[in-house]
């Protein structure tokens, strides 16, 4: 077996913890099956409190929706129902704090799971919720650009009128074709840049650049079984709103848990 080139090895001056932060560990189906099972493991360890921010997320997604019917904004509800799985990795921070305590054996509470999520408005994961909610508003935008552009001549004042435009005339279906494309590649980009930078920014002192970029790294060096992981999860999250968001209750904790053992399994401890 032949040696790695030199030009490849770390630098003697860098640190245990550079160095670690360096690599990227080689993920498999196994590893999301095995982190699937511990997620799973998790969410029943503690069922209330990860039900609780299912909740949540469900609660608040409806109260969403309503408050487009009631400022009369039919046309976003479609989009904006799509579009509102974007910001699950962020309101899962409080689960991957449970499964990293689970995982050490601690014990915890209400106040100790609710103080690290008030503390993360001190941390790097206040960028990183910016970043979510910016590449959630480009999605927004861009579907009511190619709403005028497209459908800029029919008209609808309901919601039912609105799914007939949408469905069941040829500008409607170039409309869904388009907007599924843009909403694909919005989707995978914020996918891969928090994917594993949100449990990280949790987990360790780094600063959200640094960790988007890991993940980006994770999944550029494992597309196959990354996008298969986020594909598991747009057609979880996605099937749970079919139920006026009531499945979330019991799938974002799960999908949550799960996502912060696949870190662990993704990224090399920091100790090195």
């Amino acid at each position: 077996m032949t040696s790695k080139p030199t030009g490849s090895t770390p630098p003697d001056n860098l640190t245990p913890q550079q160095q670690a932060m360096s690599k990227v560990n080689k993920v498999t189906a196994g590893d999301i099956t095995a982190s699937l099972k511990a997620g799973f493991s998790d969410f029943l360890a503690r069922p209330f409190m990860s039900g609780f921010f299912g909740l949540f997320y469900a609660v608040f997604g409806i109260l969403f929706v309503w408050s487009l019917v009631w400022l009369g904004k039919i046309w976003m509800i479609i989009p904006a129902v799509v579009g509102f799985p974007l910001v699950a990795p962020f309101a899962a921070a409080g689960l991957y704090e449970m499964s990293r305590r689970l995982q050490k054996g601690k014990s915890f509470g209400w106040s100790e799971i609710l103080t690290v999520i008030a503390n993360q408005r001190k941390r790097e994961m206040g960028w990183m919720a910016f970043v979510t909610l910016f590449i959630f508003w480009v999605w927004i935008y861009q579907v009511r650009l190619w709403l005028a552009i497209i459908l800029q001549d029919a008209s609808f004042s309901d919601f039912d009128g609105f799914l007939n435009t949408v469905f069941f005339t040829p500008q409607g279906w170039t409309f869904l074709a388009i907007g599924t494309c843009v909403g694909a590649f919005l989707s995978a980009v914020l996918f891969s840049v928090t994917v594993v930078a949100m449990p990280m920014l949790l987990d360790r002192e780094t600063n959200f650049v640094s960790a988007m970029l890991m993940s980006i790294r994770v999944v550029t060096e494992n597309p196959v079984v990354m996008l298969t992981w986020a594909a598991i999860i747009s057609v979880t999250m996605l099937l749970s709103l079919v139920p006026a968001f009531l499945g979330l209750i019991f799938t974002l904790p799960i999908l949550g848990h799960t996502t912060w053992h696949l870190y662990q399994r993704a990224v090399p401890p920091a100790e090195g």
